[in-house]
């Protein structure tokens, strides 16, 4: 059996930037250990796996530990390979995850996800100001998946170096931390503790709790980004009602095909 793979950045228009994603077209769906044996031998921070339903597409992304419920960068990763490789003529697409239907648009080099607002409540967690060893001005948390901190300056969030090992007592499964900035509206950084890759480069999903959080504060609906991860990454975000565009590009950088042998896999 062989299936088709893409290698792209997600959130850069420069190879080498960005966050990393694999991008893999199939026929039928795999049994779960296939798909997570494959995602493991990628090695990146995700593997999207995509199956055309008539006029849509289903999508699961796995990464080496686990299956997310939502990912952007894997989204944007995949409707690049729809748009670019599989369906050059279409400029929408919609996506079915585990979760819901969504879609997806193309202008020019911009690929636009359409995904709910992630709300947020104010809290407090002394391990979370411990790991990140900043003192911040805000916390908040959408429910028990991520934290949202907010620092005053831009370069508080640059000079960050958490201490992993005291993140990974905390339930929540992500953190992100944001600022204002000089250049764009705002800067972020995303971790993840739990996971082999402890910060994200570019996240989509943490922009679900961004944007909305800074469409309150500035006063203003479109909004510019910028995650200052080592790899970095940019984002262009529109708040729409429950609603967060998000907009970004990506780039190609390898693609090839998957060798399996008849017995590895078979339908879940």
């Amino acid at each position: 059996m062989k299936l088709p793979i893409y290698y792209l950045n997600a959130f850069t228009d420069k190879l080498f930037s960005g966050n990393p994603a694999a991008v893999c077209v199939l026929s039928e769906w795999l049994s779960d250990p296939t798909l997570t044996a494959i995602a493991k031998e990628n090695n990146l921070p995700v593997t999207a796996f995509l199956l055309r339903d008539q006029e849509n597409y289903q999508i699961r992304w796995i990464t080496p530990e686990y299956e997310l419920d939502i990912c952007g960068h894997g989204t944007l990763a995949g409707a690049y390979v729809i748009f670019n490789y599989l369906e050059t003529n279409r400029q929408t697409v919609n996506l079915q995850s585990r979760r819901e239907l969504f879609s997806v648009s193309c202008s020019q080099e911009l690929i636009t996800l359409n995904f709910p607002v992630k709300n947020l409540e104010p809290c407090a967690s002394e391990i979370l100001e411990r790991g990140l060893g900043l003192p911040s001005t805000e916390i908040y948390q959408h429910g028990n998946e991520r934290y949202l901190v907010v620092y005053e300056r831009e370069e508080d969030v640059k000079r960050l170096t958490p201490d992993m090992k005291i993140l990974k007592k905390l339930i929540h499964r992500g953190v992100t931390v944001t600022a204002p900035a000089s250049e764009v509206d705002f800067v972020s950084r995303t971790f993840y503790p739990q996971k082999s890759f402890s910060e994200d480069p570019a996240t989509g999903a943490s922009h679900c709790m961004l944007a909305p959080y800074w469409a309150k504060r500035l006063g203003k609906i479109e909004l510019h980004a910028k995650q200052v991860s080592p790899r970095g990454g940019e984002m262009f975000c529109k708040l729409d009602g429950d609603r967060v565009l998000i907009s970004g590009k990506a780039v190609g950088y390898m693609q090839g095909e998957i060798s399996l042998e008849n017995n590895a896999g078979g339908k879940s």
